[in-house]
């Protein structure tokens, strides 16, 4: 179906973001019917493998990026795009030391001049801001996870909006 365009043409795009699926490709099917029907899709990582799946089946539209367990590295280290005016910077985040905090990676995003850094690693659902860029971690699709987790974030007209759900 066509998007309505706003007006001088701006149309929402909406983006699934997912990391740290870990070979969990049942948990990743259930997401079909949201990436046949969304703008863009973003695997941060670990396993890359999963994301290439992902990539294969909806070509054109997904954005791969290596983690640190991703042998062979099939994506990225980082990424850099614009969507709607919004910027998006995107890694794995173990080489910005995540773990330990997000500083790094906030320093990093704004030298990128993003609105927003989109990071996995942590296996731990985040949305927090930091020197003025919006942070988040959509969490894991692990299959030994207690709470399996995907981001959906909406852009439109230089603005945003992201909500962490929970994959039942």
């Amino acid at each position: 179906l066509p998007r309505a365009q706003g007006p001088g043409g701006k149309t929402l795009k909406s983006i699934i973001v997912l990391s740290d699926t870990h070979g969990n490709r049942g948990d990743i099917r259930k997401l079909y019917p949201l990436f046949a029907e969304c703008d863009c899709i973003i695997h941060l990582g670990d396993t890359s493998s999963d994301g290439s799946m992902i990539r294969s089946d909806f070509a054109g539209k997904t954005y791969l990026l290596n983690g640190n367990c991703d042998v062979p590295r099939l994506g990225e280290d980082t990424l850099t795009l614009e969507i709607e005016g919004v910027k998006i910077f995107a890694c794995h985040g173990d080489r910005l030391g995540v773990k330990r905090g997000t500083a790094e990676l906030a320093r990093r995003a704004a030298e990128e001049g993003a609105d927003i850094a989109l990071f996995g690693h942590t296996h731990r659902a985040v949305e927090e801001q930091k020197d003025g860029v919006t942070l988040f971690n959509p969490g894991t699709l692990s299959r030994y996870a207690a709470f399996k987790s995907y981001l959906y974030l909406a852009v439109y007209d230089k603005k945003f909006t992201g909500k962490i759900v929970e994959l039942q």
